[in-house]
């Protein structure tokens, strides 16, 4: 044969050989994947519970009355726009805590905020407080031998909410069981004593509570009281009974007693060693010290909850699971002057452009803002929301996006050393009326894949102060985008008083610009 011939034929047999050792390689990892990959124990038994009602005689009882003058036909309601007074809120409410705590959370880390948060819960279980702490598993990044040592205490107990299983190979675990392990429990609430509640977008890791010290979250929660109160404890329990909801001791084997006290004492020494100043610094901040005062008027309003059932995550989706996302959307199309739109994660898609083309057609004027590539700590959601930026400005809206050194403005005492300010703030203000406060992010993965929730508050006093204060606020801290004569982005702001025009994508990095582009690949329908 020819010397061309053979080649040829090389190849031939080369590229066989290469398409049946691929073949084999992926045939050998469906093998292991298979093998692998182990389910959670949803069928661990547990003993369904509910929250206690019996709740009228306890202190907090008595500030939610005086709190309200009486009005206990009625709400109130206070917004908590910093993170160390959201932080103070929670651990001043843990402190006062005598009959029971709920805790529902998407994530908890296990730095300083982690760790004072778990030693208030440990108080108060000393004092005969039962505690309920109900985590979603992915993205918390607490050890379960941690968590553990709160489990261990008779009046706590701990639940992971749809855990991917321990055995064997995590990411195995994950992958083969991808259909459930990818939807998630994002909702957020911390409920004491049934009596007063704290519902927003705020997890529980240093980031969310101003003491990160390289950058900021900005956020945003509601300290509730009222009827309210006890609608947010039933939504707790519908997911704490829920089959998901799988006790701590069903994932991992049970310490014994010596090591359990070693655990905790060393957990101790680190929430003594990173917790007292942490914990004097958001007790005693202005607004805590105002409450304690009796300084600090509610505001009265009515209002509900909206709220995804735990079985959004095991069914296929379908638009009679998306509670929360339909009941805004409805509230949205209804807006007849103003919408005031916080997301940190923003992609329309199709039918979000169409809204907000109709609420433009019928005169409401639509204020969004939203990260920067700079600030926003998902960059492939960025990526997907690039490329709806252009119809959304041609629908009318006025969109803003965040500055990453806008963490300067937003500092307590005026510090330039955060680096980074990065927005996580859920919330909607509708003709200065209504306000929505919780977990919902304007994406597919909150409105399709994940569970939220969230509170919607009817008050034309509250709801006209934080439309003014956003309208003053969000050109201090973003740039707003604008089309030029031939249909571009451009990036407004006035910065230091001077007014600055950016051409693309302002403070993000080359290689951050780079790594947005790639990951444009990113299926939409999962972020």
């Amino acid at each position: 044969m020819p010397l061309a011939g053979n080649i040829i034929t090389g190849f031939v047999h080369h590229g066989i050989l290469m398409r049946r050792i691929i073949e084999f390689g992926l045939t050998l990892v469906a093998s292991v994947l298979l093998v692998a990959c182990a389910t959670a124990p949803l069928d661990h038994p547990k003993e369904p519970s509910a929250a206690i009602t019996a709740t009228e005689g306890t202190r907090l009882a008595q500030f939610s009355a005086e709190w309200r003058n009486g009005r206990l036909d009625h709400n109130g309601f206070y917004p908590l726009s910093k993170g160390l007074d959201a932080f103070g809120a929670r651990l001043s409410l843990a402190d006062s805590a005598e009959v029971s705590i709920d805790a529902q959370y998407f994530l908890m880390k296990p730095d300083d905020a982690g760790l004072v948060f778990a030693d208030r819960l440990l108080d108060a279980a000393e004092r005969g407080v039962r505690v309920r702490l109900l985590l979603d598993d992915v993205f918390t990044t607490v050890e379960d031998g941690s968590l553990a040592l709160l489990d261990a205490h008779p009046k706590i107990e701990v639940r992971i909410f749809n855990p991917v299983a321990r055995q064997g190979v995590y990411a195995f675990n994950y992958v083969g069981n991808f259909e459930l392990a990818n939807r998630r429990m994002h909702n957020k609430s911390f409920t004491v004593d049934n009596q007063v509640t704290i519902v927003g977008g705020r997890n529980i890791a240093v980031e969310y509570f101003q003491l990160e010290t390289t950058g900021e979250f900005i956020d945003f929660d509601m300290l509730t009281v009222g009827p309210i109160v006890r609608q947010v404890s039933r939504s707790f329990d519908d997911y704490w009974n829920d089959e998901l909801a799988v006790p701590l001791d069903a994932l991992h084997d049970a310490p014994d007693r010596d090591k359990i006290m070693e655990g905790r004492d060393r957990i101790m020494r680190g929430m003594a060693e990173a917790g007292n100043s942490v914990y004097a610094a958001a007790v005693n901040t202005e607004l805590m010290q105002q409450f304690d005062a009796g300084e600090v008027p509610p505001f009265l309003a009515d209002a509900r909850i909206i709220v995804d059932q735990p079985n959004k995550l095991r069914e296929e989706i379908s638009e009679e699971h998306k509670i929360v996302a339909r009941e805004i959307r409805g509230e949205l199309s209804r807006a007849v002057s103003e919408i005031i739109i916080w997301t940190p994660y923003f992609i329309p898609r199709q039918r979000g452009i169409e809204l907000l083309r109709e609420l433009h057609a019928k005169g409401v004027r639509v204020v969004l803002i939203t990260n920067s590539l700079a600030t926003n700590n998902h960059t492939a959601v960025h990526s997907a929301y690039s490329r709806y930026r252009k119809d959304v400005l041609e629908a009318g809206v006025e969109l803003w996006e965040a500055r990453a050194d806008a963490a300067k403005i937003t500092a307590e005492d005026g510090s330039t050393e955060l680096e980074q300010l990065t927005l996580h703030t859920k919330g909607i203000l509708i003709d200065r009326k209504k306000v929505f406060v919780g977990s919902l992010n304007l994406d597919p993965r909150s409105i399709d894949i994940n569970t939220e929730m969230g509170l919607l508050i009817e008050s034309e006093e509250m709801a006209g102060a934080l439309t003014e204060s956003s309208l003053q606020r969000i050109p201090d801290i973003a740039y707003r985008l604008q089309l030029d004569e031939r249909g571009r982005i451009r990036w407004h702001a006035t910065i230091e008083g001077r007014d600055v025009v950016e051409t693309s994508e302002p403070q993000a990095s080359v290689w951050r610009r780079l790594s947005a582009w790639v990951q444009k690949i990113a299926p939409e329908d999962q972020l």
